[in-house]
């Protein structure tokens, strides 16, 4: 064996010795509470004793089977939580990130005052416990609440926020002359549906309730994604916006043709981390609602919870959780590739014509390199 074979066999061994500990970790906490989570979703564990003694039964798909196939009361749940959770991605995941660019992009103006203190209150709520958040605002939106006082000074008569379960676009509907607000909709919508609800029922929109929830969590997370985008907006060099002033571009166009498109990254990650974290809300369910009134609030990572911690179904429960995970995986997907740069073969076709020649002086110029520079 040659000197530098060895000195590369000594190299592979003491890389194995220390990546060993980090693989042996992410092995017990990580791989194997996973495998135990999918064998308990395949059997009728019922949280008692051991998922692997003789005692537990293989159930093979039933629980899934439960969830999607058969018609029964486990699936009209987890049809109604998906729904429910559906409209609260809807909502939270565009509104939380525009208002958190808006936000950036206003304390990124280097003449505001002042800045320390409003950067440090857009984002205090992020870092406050999410039960004393739920908390203060079940009292702010409780029937004799400070809200529905506001409401009663321009004479409005607010609803009972947390025992409201009309949905939203239900009412909007009756409103028009379709169906009977919340209680009776057109028969073609009754008489067919999809996972045990009907399609009007699929079509309720959030309820009264789940818009309270909604507004919390918008208000709660825009400061962590305000954040983000400000260190993105930041790191964008000044000399693009100097070449954009230079060629008379406004600031809204500015905004919409220079920053937005250097903001790309960030904006991909801010989408896919709210993506996942609304898929994934629990605590203010909990906290606010324990998805009442008349599940209009419950969402599959509740649903999930309840299942086996109050139930006992333990299988039913973490087939839930896997389900949702698929879901995560699908609608991450689909947004990389909405979200996918277009314009990278072009640019390469680009390049490669232009022999590696560097871009021009103009705005195009500095928006392409600085766009390199982001990625």
């Amino acid at each position: 064996m040659s000197r530098t074979t060895s000195a590369r066999a000594g190299e592979t061994r003491s890389g194995w010795l220390f990546v060993t500990p980090v693989v042996v970790i992410l092995g017990l906490f990580l791989v194997a509470p996973i495998l135990m989570a999918f064998w308990v979703s395949l059997s009728d564990w019922a949280g008692r004793g051991s998922p692997l003694s003789g005692a537990v039964t293989f159930v093979g798909g039933q629980n899934y089977t439960d969830l999607l196939g058969q018609d029964s009361l486990a699936r009209s749940d987890f049809a109604t939580s998906i729904r429910n959770n559906f409209y609260y991605v809807l909502l939270v995941v565009p509104l939380q990130t525009v208002l958190a660019l808006g936000l950036a992009l206003l304390l990124n103006q280097r003449r505001l005052k002042g800045l320390s203190f409003f950067r440090t209150s857009y984002y205090f709520p992020t870092v406050t416990s999410s039960v004393a958040i739920g908390s203060v605002f079940l009292f702010l939106f409780a029937g004799s609440g400070s809200v529905n006082a506001l409401l009663k000074l321009v004479g409005v008569s607010g609803p009972n926020w947390f025992a409201d379960p009309r949905g939203l676009l239900h009412l909007l509907l009756g409103a028009v002359g379709v169906g009977n607000g919340d209680e009776q909709g057109p028969a073609a919508l009754t008489d067919h549906g999809f996972l045990s609800l009907s399609w009007w029922d699929w079509l309720a929109g959030p309820s009264v309730a789940m818009i309270t929830i909604i507004a919390l969590v918008i208000w709660v997370s825009a400061g962590a994604y305000m954040l983000m985008f400000l260190a993105a907006l930041q790191n964008i060099p000044a000399e693009v916006f100097e070449a954009a002033a230079i060629d008379g571009a406004s600031t809204w166009r500015r905004t919409v043709s220079v920053t937005i498109p250097l903001l790309r990254p960030t904006l991909f990650t801010v989408l896919t981390l709210g993506l996942i974290g609304t898929w994934q809300v629990f605590d203010q369910i909990y906290v606010m609602s324990k998805g009442n009134p008349s599940k209009t609030t419950l969402t599959p990572a509740y649903l999930a919870y309840d299942s086996s911690i109050n139930q006992g179904a333990w299988g039913q429960g973490t087939a839930i959780s896997f389900v949702l995970f698929a879901i995560i995986l699908v609608m991450t997907g689909i947004q990389s590739w909405i979200l996918r740069d277009r314009d990278k073969p072009r640019r390469r076709l680009g390049r490669a014509q232009r022999g590696g020649a560097g871009t021009g002086g103009d705005v195009g110029g500095y928006l392409a390199t600085a766009g390199r520079q982001q990625r």
